[in-house]
């Protein structure tokens, strides 16, 4: 068993792995859509939870928009007899509907809260969550309305802790007002260092929230295997996404060559040297991966001690604003 440090997030008890696993790749994200990564096997991504176990990576995070609803479901396999050992958490507010389709609406209507974890719970196969995320903020619907049915979960039993997931810093404060806010998840990578840029990061710390960094490794652009835009499956939503389209692609690759070179020196690769950047900042990260060997190498990034002198290298070959391209298509 790995002894990869147990941290606190936010300061109402929860602790959690210094890394967690994302499983959104594991499934698709959209029924009878392209599906997230390419691919995705669903024995090697059960063997990848339970591995991740094995390394002490306990945290799990999912949403019920992953598939939608199979990730969740594929997740409640994989920690079958084992729930007590891991933390998971998952999230809502993109409206999935009673047959389970995506509506392409946000929904943080009181009842919907309800309705989404009631959903959750069966099909993690569990009868609590550990980690609520309201997943996107529905701008029709008042913050203090949405994160007050989350509280009353909370107060029932069915929800641990409660988070938020890409917000600004006035809507965070908002919210901890009503009620105590444990994780704020948003993107966060050498790649995109909105969080720092903006009043994010600043906001959770202030605050006494903690703070979970999403693609960690820039989608997979940073670990230095995608050379290519057809190293990207037919189905890879990244084909999609500006920043890896056209001469964007490559200037972006050209930023990735250098951290490879700089891993190279240290002796790792780009993804361990990525990584480390990330957790670096004090905060926990969730890479993604439907891969053992990939959970591996992920790993060994939590024992890596980056000096000052390596941080404000790696401040000099990326610094903030330097990725070419949105991080997202417009819509």
């Amino acid at each position: 068993m790995s002894t990869i440090k147990q941290v606190a997030l936010g300061t109402q008890g929860l602790r959690v792995s210094v890394e967690g696993l994302g499983c959104m790749g594991m499934t698709g994200m959209a029924s009878g859509a392209m599906s997230v990564y390419g691919t995705a096997d669903e024995a090697e991504s059960i063997a990848t939870i339970h591995r991740a176990l094995e390394l002490g990576v306990t945290m799990l995070d999912t949403a019920d928009i992953y598939g939608p609803l199979e990730n969740e479901r594929l997740v409640a396999k994989a920690v079958a007899g084992k729930r007590d050992q891991y933390t998971i958490a998952t999230k809502f507010g993109f409206e999935v509907d009673n047959a389970g389709h995506m509506t392409n609406a946000l929904n943080g209507r009181p009842d919907y809260v309800r309705k989404s974890i009631e959903r959750s719970l069966q099909n993690l196969g569990t009868d609590y969550v550990d980690l609520y995320y309201l997943h996107r903020l529905d701008p029709a619907i008042p913050i203090e309305d949405t994160v007050g049915a989350m509280s009353r979960l909370v107060e029932e039993g069915k929800v641990r802790y409660l988070g938020l997931s890409e917000v600004p810093g006035d809507i965070i404060r908002r919210a901890h007002a009503v009620y105590p806010i444990s994780a704020l998840e948003t993107e966060y990578s050498l790649f995109d260092r909105r969080p720092e840029e903006e009043d994010i990061l600043a906001t959770t710390r202030e605050l006494g929230i903690g703070f979970v960094a999403y693609s960690p490794l820039g989608r997979g652009f940073l670990s230095g295997e995608i050379t290519s835009p057809d190293d990207f499956a037919s189905d890879d939503f990244r084909r999609f996404f500006p920043r890896y389209q056209g001469e964007n692609f490559y200037k972006n690759l050209a930023l990735v060559e250098k951290l490879q070179a700089l891993a190279a020196t240290k002796g790792m690769t780009a993804a361990q040297l990525a990584l480390a950047w990330v957790l670096a900042q004090g905060v926990v990260a969730i890479p993604g991966t439907r891969r053992r060997k990939n959970l591996e190498t992920n790993v060994t990034a939590a024992g890596i001690v980056l000096s000052s002198t390596e941080l404000a290298e790696l401040d000099a070959i990326l610094p903030v604003g330097s990725a070419v391209g949105a991080a997202y298509p417009e819509g």
